[in-house]
C-alpha cells in the first residue's frame, strides 16, 4: 500500500517525499511544532475546552482513524534530545473538500509535573478523491533534554473528529557519555530548531592564556558525491562540528575556508574574525548548484586533484600565516589522480599540528584513507572519524587538548592518529 510522507521527517531532517498517485499533506507553518505560549508568563496555556478534556481524559479515541507510532529520543549532532512520533492516516477518512488537520499534543517532564509544555501543528489537506487508496503519513518532532517524560496526543480535524494517543518516553545517555554537555537542560522540552545556520550567541572568551588562532578547511558537500543536493542531514552534522569549534573559549581568532569538491571552488572566507559567521556560512551554502557540471572541469583533466592541490599549498603548505593549528572537516574526498606530489612534498614543512574530523556516518562502507587524509598522515597529523555525536564531542575535546598543549611546547608537531 502507498503512503504519503507528510511534514518533516526529523530523523533525516528532510521536508518532503513525492510518492506517485498518492495525495501529499503539507504543514501550514514552517516548523513541525509550535510552542503554545500561555497567554501571561507563569500562567496556564489557553486550549479549546474540548482538546483540553480530551487530553485529560487519558482515553485511547479513535474517531478519525489514525495509527501513532512513538518515536524513542536520540540524540543530534546539535546535542539535543530528539523526540517525536509517526502518525498513519488512511487517505480514505480525508476525502472531500478542503480540510485541515491539527495537532496538539504535551509534553510533561517527570522532573515538573507542574509544567507541561503544550505543542500544536497544522497540516492542510488538499482535495482528494473519494476513490483515493493508500495513507497518508504525518512526523512531528520535537527537542528534549535528558529525563523521563510523558505525552499526552490528539489530532483532530474539522469534523472534529478526534483520534488520541498516551505514551511515556525517556531520554537518556550512555553510562559512557555521561561526561557529554548537551546543548539543552535536563527536563526541557522546546520544538525542533530547524534553521541550521542561526547565529551564534557571544562566547565568552578564556583570557588567562594567550588566545589560540585556528584555521579550519571545511568541505561543505555531502556524503554521496554525486548528490545533486545538500542533504539535511549532512548540513546539520557538518554546522554542528563548526559550532563546537566556534563555542571554544581557548579560541580568539578563527580563520574559515569553506568549499565545495563538487563544484571545486572555495565558497566562503572569513580571515581572523572573533566569531564565526553562520549565517555567511548558510547563504553561501544556498547558493550552491551541486548536480551540474562545469564544462571548464569536464576539459580540464584531474581538474579535481589540482583544485585540492592548490588549496591545500595555498591554505597549509605556504607558510604565510601562523595559526595555532589547522583543521579540516567533512566528508571524504576522492579525486580521480590523488594529490600533487609536490603539494605533497611542501607539507613536510608545516610546524603546526593539523586535524583532520572526518564526517562519515558509515565507515564501515568506506574504510580507506581519502585524499585530505593523506595529506594530513604526511605532516604527521591526526584524522579522527565522526559518525556519532559522541565522537563529536570526546575528539574535539582532545583535539582542542592537543592544539594548547603543541603551542606551549613550540617547535615541534602533533602525532598520532584518533582512528
Amino acid at each position: 500500500m502507498a503512503t504519503a510522507r507528510v511534514g518533516a521527517k526529523f530523523r533525516v531532517f528532510a521536508t518532503q517525499w513525492f510518492l506517485p498517485c498518492v495525495a501529499l499533506l503539507a504543514p501550514a507553518a514552517g516548523f513541525p511544532q509550535d510552542l503554545m505560549a500561555p497567554a501571561e508568563p507563569g500562567g496556564p496555556v489557553r486550549l479549546f475546552s474540548s482538546d483540553a478534556a480530551v487530553l485529560e481524559s487519558q482515553d485511547t479515541r479513535k474517531d478519525l482513524p489514525c495509527t501513532v507510532t512513538p518515536i524513542k529520543p536520540w540524540l543530534g549532532f546539535d546535542m539535543k534530545f530528539q523526540a517525536g512520533y509517526d502518525v498513519v492516516v488512511p487517505l480514505k477518512e480525508l476525502t472531500g473538500g478542503e480540510n485541515q488537520l491539527t495537532v496538539v499534543f504535551r509534553v510533561v517532564p517527570d522532573s515538573a509535573k507542574d509544567s507541561p509544555v503544550y505543542l500544536k501543528q497544522h497540516f492542510n489537506v488538499p482535495n482528494i478523491d473519494e476513490n483515493a487508496g493508500g495513507n497518508s503519513l504525518l512526523q512531528g518532532a520535537f527537542d528534549v533534554g535528558e529525563g523521563k517524560y510523558h505525552v499526552d496526543w490528539l489530532l483532530r480535524d474539522r469534523a472534529e473528529r478526534v483520534c488520541t494517543f498516551h505514551w511515556d518516553s525517556d531520554a537518556a545517555l550512555q553510562p559512557r557519555d555521561k561526561p557529554m554537555t548537551l546543548d539543552i537542560p535536563a527536563g526541557a522540552v522546546t520544538p525542533m530548531d530547524f534553521e541550521p545556520f542561526k547565529h551564534e550567541p557571544p562566547v565568552a572568551r578564556d583570557h588567562a592564556d594567550p588566545p589560540l588562532n585556528v584555521k579550519i578547511l571545511l568541505n561543505y558537500a555531502p556524503q554521496d558525491s554525486g548528490a545533486s543536493a545538500m542533504q539535511p542531514l549532512d548540513v546539520n552534522a557538518l554546522t554542528a562540528i563548526m559550532r563546537s569549534i566556534s563555542r571554544e573559549p581557548r579560541i580568539g581568532k578563527f580563520t574559515v575556508v569553506a568549499f565545495n569538491m563538487q563544484e571545486q571552488k572555495v565558497i566562503a572566507r572569513q580571515e581572523l574574525v572573533s566569531q564565526i559567521d553562520f549565517p555567511a556560512l548558510g547563504k553561501a551554502v544556498a547558493n550552491l548548484n551541486l548536480g551540474t557540471v562545469d564544462l571548464k572541469h569536464l576539459s580540464q583533466k584531474h581538474s579535481d586533484s589540482e583544485f585540492l592541490s592548490k588549496l591545500i599549498a595555498k591554505e597549509v603548505a605556504d607558510g604565510k600565516e601562523s595559526p595555532d593549528a589547522v583543521i579540516f572537516a567533512g566528508p571524504k574526498v576522492v579525486v580521480d589522480d590523488g594529490l600533487q606530489p609536490e603539494t605533497l612534498k611542501a607539507l613536510g614543512d608545516v610546524k603546526i599540528p593539523v586535524f583532520y574530523m572526518n564526517y562519515n556516518l558509515n565507515p564501515q562502507v568506506n574504510p580507506w584513507r581519502d585524499a585530505i587524509g593523506t595529506a594530513v598522515k604526511a605532516v604527521k597529523g591526526a584524522e579522527y572519524t565522526i559518525s556519532k555525536p559522541r565522537d563529536l564531542f570526546f575528539y574535539w575535546t582532545e583535539i582542542v587538548g592537543r592544539i594548547v598543549k603543541s603551542k606551549g611546547g613550540r617547535p615541534g608537531a602533533v602525532t598520532g592518529s584518533g582512528q
